[in-house]
């Protein structure tokens, strides 16, 4: 195989026991009479450790003819196997791979004290890998993965490779052990799981700067700081975890995924804090994120990761925050002259849709859901839900959008004096918080849900966009965060039902599945004259699916009001003048920015009213 490619075999996917070796059979070397694809136990020594099964395969990345051949990708009934041709521009090893046939990443990003970095990619590109080499967890390999190279692996090793750039004084910190860091969680709802006790216990045992206080007042917690961990929400969760890191005092803070679960004016809160962080304490902060909005107005430089999830990824230099965000989009890296996407990510160019009354499916009156004296409660205005259409729903946490829904499954009754539905609708829901605890694997799962499961109809339409065919022989308890929210938005549309309801389909999303599950609820509302709604916080994805708007306002856990839906324009305007936040796009790629507080063209759109894009 030529320098520039790897062979990349999932053992989790490779099944020697239901197959024939069709792989190793069909290999054009190995039909020469050369050993290019072999069992394990096979290439290693009796006493040899190796990763893996030893029935499992092995593929000779030197006597490999390469993706030019790609036999042996397209006989394995698995999908366990990868050919892939490296970028030519890859011309150092790895810094590190995790073994034979294993993930290799390219690249690290770079700290700085007083700045906020942003890393922009798919998930499963290396970024936690990268964190990991950064907070001195890991010790680079530099591409040189024996069992005999890992026990001689060295920071000195490490250092030369970098001497000279902007990363040789970190890694210099690194081997002197001279690094302290804070890391938060990407998924929150494991935190419970880790610390058995109240709010304020885990709060507490992290407040080293004195700024405890402040965190919990500006994010709001101090309401739920005596209650156990195991009862709070998801976006409570997010937001102690956000306190807990931002409190401790240490050299380099890595925030994995800050938005999830949060609405939009707590995410501009968290950001705002994070950057006062970075810039008042003189910290290095280090940010994962896919809410775009929030990325562009959280970090001070940008690198972009790409790769092939799983098999490789490459964390490009640090470049301007907004050029890497669009560059990322377009799918072509200047700097580097590489095309990483074939097809570029597209915005909606257009103002706010118009929509076409059409068949109503729910005409509701004005009602009331009371929980009690000094409990939340929650008035709705009356209004028409009509067939075939998509409505957004916005609001702040905890403001009674789940209420809401309840309310129209039959799942809770209307108070005694308000007036009551008398309707109940077949009703698919996805949870906003996901939780799996079977084994069943995927397709099991997902054919029990629906006949049409499997037909070409249901691939085109549900799998393919959802990228679920390479995890259909997982089970659903071994799926990540981002791989059950995918699962979640394919059972609620496989489902036959009046309404799908889907709260937070965004969540642990990275750009591109976003925009493929956007692209797929609304294809599906469309081709089946479907009524979807859809609650969550990232503002792309309600512009994209939304024909009109219900906004949700009032006193967070105390009381809510939500408005008869109305067009886009004017609710996204209601909303976002709530929040006193404005959008623009931006003039190139058309992508939703948060216009910087006081600046001119915030105090402009402000004075015209118009807080969701000036037309």
């Amino acid at each position: 195989m030529a320098d520039d490619s790897i062979a990349v075999v999932d053992l989790d996917r490779c099944q020697p026991d239901r197959c024939n070796y069709e792989c190793a059979n069909y290999c054009p070397p190995n039909r020469t009479g050369k050993e290019c694809i072999v069992t394990r136990s096979d290439y290693y020594d009796d006493d040899e450790p190796f990763d893996g099964d030893p029935n499992q395969i092995r593929i000779s990345e030197e006597v490999c003819l390469g993706e030019s051949c790609g036999i042996c990708v397209e006989k394995c009934p698995f999908d366990a196997i990868e050919i892939i041709n490296l970028p030519v521009e890859l011309e150092d090893d790895p810094v590190h791979r995790y073994g034979e046939n294993a993930f290799a990443l390219y690249g690290l990003p770079v700290p700085d004290p007083g700045t906020v970095t942003g890393i922009l990619g798919p998930n499963g590109i290396g970024k936690t890998t990268a964190v990991r080499a950064l907070a001195g967890e890991l010790v680079p390999n530099l591409g040189e993965y024996t069992a005999e190279a890992a026990e001689t692996a060295t920071w000195d090793a490490v250092l030369d490779r970098y001497r000279g750039t902007k990363l040789q004084t970190y890694i210099e910190r690194i081997r002197s052990d001279d690094i302290s860091i804070a890391q938060k969680p990407q998924y929150v709802d494991q935190i419970p799981g880790q610390f058995d006790g109240t709010t304020g216990e885990l709060l507490e045992s992290t407040d080293e700067r004195g700024a405890l206080d402040s965190y919990i007042d500006r994010l709001d917690i101090r309401p739920v700081i005596d209650q156990p961990l195991s009862t709070l929400s998801g976006g409570e969760l997010q937001r102690v975890a956000l306190a807990a890191t931002l409190a401790r005092d240490r050299d380099f803070y890595f925030l994995d995924e800050v938005s999830p679960y949060l609405d939009i004016g707590q995410r501009v809160t968290a950001a705002r804090l994070i950057r006062e962080l970075a810039e008042d304490a003189n910290r290095a902060v280090l940010v994962v994120e896919h809410d775009l909005a929030i990325l562009d107005l959280l970090a001070d430089s940008l690198h972009v990761a790409y790769g092939e999830p799983g098999a490789f990824g490459v964390i490009t230099d640090p470049k301007s925050v907004r050029n890497g965000i669009n560059e990322y989009l377009k799918g072509f890296l200047s700097n580097e002259n590489m095309r990483i996407r074939p097809d570029k990510i597209e915005f909606q160019e257009h103002a706010p849709r118009k929509t076409a009354k059409s068949t109503p499916l729910i005409e509701y009156p004005a009602i009331s859901k009371s929980y009690g004296t000094d409990e939340f409660s929650l008035e709705v205005e009356s209004g028409t839900i009509y067939e075939s259409e998509v409505l957004g729903v916005v609001g702040p946490n905890g403001i009674g959008k789940s209420t809401l829904a309840k309310l129209f499954t039959g799942a809770l009754e209307s108070d005694p004096d308000s007036q009551s539905l008398s309707f109940q609708l077949d009703i698919a829901y996805k949870p906003q918080y996901i939780e799996i605890d079977q084994p069943m694997r995927v397709d099991a799962f997902l054919s029990s849900i629906t006949n049409d499961f499997g037909t070409s109809y249901w691939k085109t339409e549900i799998s393919q966009p959802l990228q679920l065919e390479q995890i259909m022989e997982r089970n659903l308890d071994d799926l990540s965060g981002g791989e059950r929210q995918r699962v979640a938005i394919a059972a609620c549309l496989s489902d036959d039902a009046d309404l799908y309801v889907m709260d937070e389909p965004s969540a642990h999303l990275d750009v591109e599945q976003r925009v493929q599950a956007t692209s797929a609820i609304r294809r599906y509302a469309e081709n089946n004259d479907e009524t979807v709604l859809v609650i969550d916080h990232d503002i792309y994805m309600i512009d994209l699916l939304a024909d009109r708007l219900m906004v949700f306002d009032g006193q967070p856990s105390e009381y809510g009001h939500a408005s008869a839906p109305q067009e886009m324009r004017a609710g996204m305007n209601d909303f976002l003048s709530d929040l006193d936040i404005t959008f623009r796009r931006d003039e190139r790629t058309q992508r939703p920015r948060i216009n910087k507080p006081g600046s001119q063209l915030d105090r402009r759109q402000k004075q015209q009213g118009e807080y969701y894009y000036a037309p």
